[in-house]
């Protein structure tokens, strides 16, 4: 917090001069960025397959015991841990017929038993019998208190679990994501796909592998898996941990520990990629907010100074206030233009995204009955729930990182309206993409289970009974027995085919529902996810609109403030003006010195490179 003070005392200041010239919209501008600098929190998120370790890791990493670890539990639900003085829990859970989300505290001794499940996997239920979507936990940790907020997830795929959709909602507001794999075996496909879809999401990665403790061969392990990373084109860190040693040797205060752990590096990690890049990034969100600032301000003190020290000046002044006001009234007045580009490009977006996703679920179902036709579904029912899952997962990852792409081409498309006021920023797209998903909703029903021998046999049995009946009768009539080896013969063989018709019937309509069921799990999958593509859409519609809705409001107010302001200083009374007048450089000075610390932040390049936003630039004021 330290080091955003400084950062803190120029918006501070910033936002008092724009305070002091009125300017309320300035002001609203500076102070989402003030909250920014006071609560400066980088949210990382602790993703992988399921029994990966990652609950012991999330507790070694906080060095506090509070996920819940067990051989036989796996993580169920989100968890989010941030710092609290006093140690506390609250369950996010479903609202009533997808009302609001219901925030139920619960004693933070019992929160454990609705973060995991077993194997088998179940819905987990809050203690008032509704849904829970997340688990919020404020916990006493040294690292909560720097800021950092850890997000503990559930496995990516397996039977039963939510997939990797529900986690790649959360990764484009994170500001790392840390995707662990133990050593016990080499990457997955499902784990390459979801790392090729996080990197597109999130700036900072990092695979590490787990439980170096317990296997002897990680080393041959962590090169495989590197050389695995490299093949896929993915250039993100990969570190070996272990949970285990780095709480022995917390426990034990012991370095050597320490260092074996390898929680070196992942600290190493998080200061360089996450806490570095984002006090970067927050610098340069300042800088760009009091240079545009600085000139809204400079523009109506600079325009009124020259007109008090400087008629014939001054008439010039308002001469090109006047062309650049008639240029934002245009831009004003033809706002229907940029908005009727938005809004068809959120339009056709839309239908893209949603061609999109029902084109790679319909590939799905396809090899998903292929598969069906050639397998017994019965007897491999778990691998095909398994592989649909981590298979739907990746195709919703991939819809929802084009939805990414296309957002920032159709931000960057609208601002080509606004190029008669320079070169305009762009919104921060991260934070509308987020959302929670609720494909993890979704599930693959059971088929009915293959039946047991002692049916096999009474249909059998049945089958032959008319044949041993038919065959024997007919022997009776040559003076044989009724039950005669031709008519058991007989009845061996129809039996036989009585089976052989029944298992063929079993079979093709345990491939039938097999079928039905993977539409369903599609169509609900299909059914979810296009409610939540919508709503983001939304959300990117309402925040592109009110940006460049904003941009076009604060050009207009500037030029309207430079030119009464301007107009005024002409017909001010002598007496007054030299006042006036010095008091307006006192301002300029103040706004000029910000200008500078902002412009000394972005350096020389950016500085030169950054949005203007206002035209025309008036020359500085003599004294």
């Amino acid at each position: 917090m330290v080091a955003a003070n400084p950062l803190l005392t120029m918006v501070s200041e910033t936002i008092a001069v724009a305070r002091g010239a009125e300017r309320g919209d300035l002001v609203d501008r500076l102070e989402t960025v003030a909250s920014r600098v006071r609560d400066p929190r980088r949210r990382i998120v602790v993703a992988g397959l399921g029994n990966q370790g990652k609950s012991r890791f999330v507790n070694a990493l906080i060095n506090l015991d509070v996920c819940p670890v067990a051989d036989d539990r796996t993580t169920a639900v989100t968890t989010v841990l941030s710092y609290g003085a006093q140690p506390g829990a609250t369950v996010i859970a479903a609202g009533a017929n997808g009302g609001a989300q219901v925030r139920e505290p619960v004693p933070f001794d019992g929160f454990a038993a609705l973060t995991g499940r077993g194997a088998q996997g179940s819905t987990v239920l809050s203690p008032q019998g509704r849904a829970v979507l997340r688990l919020e936990v404020e916990a006493p940790s040294q690292l909560l208190a720097d800021g950092i907020v850890v997000v503990d997830t559930p496995g990516l795929c397996g039977h039963q679990s939510a997939g990797a959709a529900s986690i790649l909602g959360q990764v484009p507001a994170a500001d790392a994501v840390l995707m662990l794999t133990d050593a016990s075996t080499e990457l997955t496909e499902a784990e390459v796909d979801f790392l090729r879809q996080v990197r597109e999401l999130c700036p900072a990665v990092a695979v590490l592998v787990t439980k170096i403790d317990l296997y002897p061969h990680w080393r041959q392990v962590f090169e495989a898996n590197r050389k695995h990373l490299r093949a896929n084109d993915l250039e993100v860190p990969i570190l070996p941990v272990s949970a285990v040693l780095r709480a022995h040797a917390m426990r034990l205060r012991d370095e050597g520990l320490g260092r074996e752990s390898g929680f070196g590096l992942v600290f190493q990690f998080l200061r360089e990629q996450v806490v570095a890049r984002d006090q970067a990034a927050l610098r340069r969100a300042v800088a760009l907010d009091v240079s545009s600032a600085a000139e809204h301000l400079a523009l109506a003190l600079g325009s009124e100074l020259v007109a008090l020290r400087d008629p014939a000046r001054g008439a010039a002044a308002i001469r090109e206030l006047h062309a650049a006001k008639a240029e934002a009234e245009k831009l004003h007045r033809h706002t229907a233009a940029w908005q009727q580009t938005l809004g068809d490009g959120i339009t056709d977006l839309a239908g893209d995204i949603d061609h999109d996703l029902r084109q790679r679920l319909r590939d799905i179902a396809r090899t998903a009955e292929d598969w069906i036709d050639a397998h017994d579904p019965g007897r491999h029912w778990d691998s095909m729930d398994e592989w649909l899952t981590a298979t739907v997962g990746s195709a919703v990852g991939d819809n929802l990182v084009w939805t990414g792409t296309r957002a920032v081409r159709l931000a960057e498309h609208v601002a080509t309206h606004f190029t008669e006021l320079g070169a305009v920023d762009l919104p921060e797209l991260r934070e509308t993409m987020d959302g929670a998903s609720r494909t993890e909703s979704c599930t693959l029903a059971n088929l009915e289970p293959d039946l047991g021998l002692g049916h096999k046999l009474l249909v059998g049995v049945r089958g032959s009974y008319g044949g041993v009946v038919m065959a024997g009768m007919a022997g009776t009539m040559a003076g044989l027995a009724l039950i005669n080896p031709l008519s058991l013969g007989a009845g061996v063989l129809l039996g036989g085919k009585a089976f052989s018709d029944d298992k063929k019937a079993r079979l093709a309509k345990r491939r039938a529902d097999a079928k039905l069921a993977v539409r369903r799990y599609l169509d609900d999958v299909a059914f979810h996810t296009g409610k939540e593509t919508k709503d983001r859409l939304h959300r990117i519609h309402r925040l592109l609109r009110d940006h460049f809705t904003a941009v076009a409001d604060r050009t207009l107010r500037s030029i309207d403030e430079s030119l009464r302001a301007a107009q005024e200083a002409a017909n001010l009374e002598a007496a007054r003006r030299t006042e006036r007048a010095a008091e307006l450089e006192r301002r300029l000075r103040v706004v000029a010195e910000l200008r500078r610390h902002a412009d000394a932040l972005l350096g020389p390049d950016t500085a030169a490179a950054s949005p203007q936003g206002t035209r025309p630039q008036l020359p500085p004021p003599t004294a």
